[in-house]
């Protein structure tokens, strides 16, 4: 027996079908259309017998033989949801001999509800008004031979006016009926489709912003990290420089000591604070941001290794012009990083920071001879990540950058970026 039973779903609140016979898919389903069917041929068997009885003599092999005739044409209603167009066929067929109330409305009614209306529409028309000639001439001919001759007959136009107002019932409401519930059955599907649809659109948006989220932070993170190795690396590095001269003068020169001492406290303060702004952005809001680094800030920054020792000079070439916040630190940055570099690595080298404003854009460099003497053999830690950053910083703004010894032994760090970073050509943008 094509008899399936299937399992509860893995979603909570989705159920599939536990029970499936044959072309049902609901216990109740195949109880309606049998009890549907039982009730047709009863009727089919009982009208028929009613009718033909009444006008002649009808033996037992008759009734018997009107009997299977009605088992048959209600039975048509068992197959009515796998082939719709049965019952309503077996219908035309048999109803010139007997005319089945039940057969006749749940024939055309299934008909008319499981057909699509816009690709089926000729045969349910013709399907539908064969049936209602048949139920028009079939009742006009039940009207005009009553049962009893005693009582008198209406009109002829009145028959055939009662026999149309019958087969529009039998036929037309069913049929209409039947259009308006599958229209309706069919927008609830595809109301339900595009809602599982919607749910699994929702779904992969939520998964594409769970990453987006995920990135960002990664981001910020790595963004934090290089802010607080281009703030902190510069500062710490000028306190290594200081305690270095601060440990060879001590005994020598008190007094330029204590000198050493103050500005060593200087940076590190200078350097804790810049920490706190960089941990405070977390938890502030944009209007009490405090204010990026700027290019405005690199005599200050040059003055501060100057006074750790180096020997390093600004040469500022170009009309002054003003960049976008982020433009202005980067370049802020690469001076910071560069100057950092000669710290470690070139102790005692003349170091030369440039700084040209050009109509292309703005380029900043720093550049230091080759380091020799005592203060060239000291070395500071070095994490090797801060050129990397400052090259990733640059190309993100569509700049260029580039670093290298120089021919005489020297290093050069160099950093140019677009004009079209400058407030005026972002405004006009």
């Amino acid at each position: 027996m094509p008899l399936r039973l299937w399992g509860m779903s893995k979603s909570p609140g989705e159920r599939m079908p536990v029970w499936s016979f044959w072309w049902w898919k609901r216990p109740r389903s195949a109880f309606l259309d049998i009890g549907l069917a039982l009730l047709a041929a009863l009727e089919c068997t009982v009208s028929t017998v009613g009718f033909l009885s009444a006008r002649i003599h009808v033996s037992a092999a008759g009734t018997v033989g009107i009997a299977v005739l009605g088992t048959l044409a209600g039975g048509s209603l068992v197959v009515r949801r796998r082939w719709p167009a049965v019952p309503v066929l077996v219908t035309l067929l048999v109803m010139p001999g007997m005319l089945g109330v039940v057969l006749l409305v749940v024939a055309l009614y299934t008909l008319s509800s499981t057909w699509e209306w816009p690709s089926r529409r000729r045969r349910v028309v013709a399907l539908s008004a064969l049936a209602f000639a048949e139920a028009a001439a079939v009742m006009t001919v039940t009207l005009m031979t009553p049962d009893d001759t005693l009582v008198e007959r209406p009109p002829m136009w009145g028959l055939i006016l009662l026999a149309l107002l019958v087969a529009v019932g039998l036929t037309v409401a069913p049929v209409v009926t039947g259009l308006y519930v599958g229209a309706r059955r069919r927008l609830i599907e595809s109301l339900k489709d595009r809602a599982h649809g919607l749910e699994t659109e929702l779904d992969l948006l939520a998964e594409q912003a769970q990453e987006r989220a995920r990135r960002a932070r990664l981001e910020e993170r790595t963004r934090i990290a290089r802010e607080m190795h281009d703030v902190v690396a510069h500062r710490v590095s000028l306190m290594v420089v200081h305690a270095g001269a601060l440990e060879r003068i001590v005994a020598k020169d008190p007094e330029k000591a204590a000198q050493s001492a103050k500005l060593m406290g200087e940076v590190g303060r200078q350097a804790l604070n810049e920490l706190r702004e960089i941990l405070g952005v977390l938890r502030m809001d944009d209007a009490r941001q405090p204010e990026p680094d700027s290019l405005a800030g690199l005599p200050r920054l040059v003055d501060q290794s100057r006074a750790a020792g180096m020997a390093v000079t600004l040469t500022v070439s170009g009309s002054r012009q003003e960049f976008t916040g982020e433009a202005e630190q980067t370049a802020y940055r690469v001076v910071q990083e560069g100057l950092t570099n000669a710290h470690k690595h070139a102790g005692g080298a003349q170091v030369s920071v440039l700084l040209s404003y050009a109509p292309n854009g703005v380029r900043v460099a720093v550049v230091n001879a080759c380091p020799g003497g005592e203060r060239g053999a000291a070395k500071l830690p070095s994490g090797g990540n801060g050129l990397v950053g400052m090259r990733e910083r640059v190309i993100a703004l569509g700049g260029t950058f580039s670093s290298g010894p120089e021919a005489d032994g020297g290093f050069r760090i160099e950093a140019v970026l677009p004009s079209r970073l400058t407030v005026r050509a972002e405004r006009l943008g």
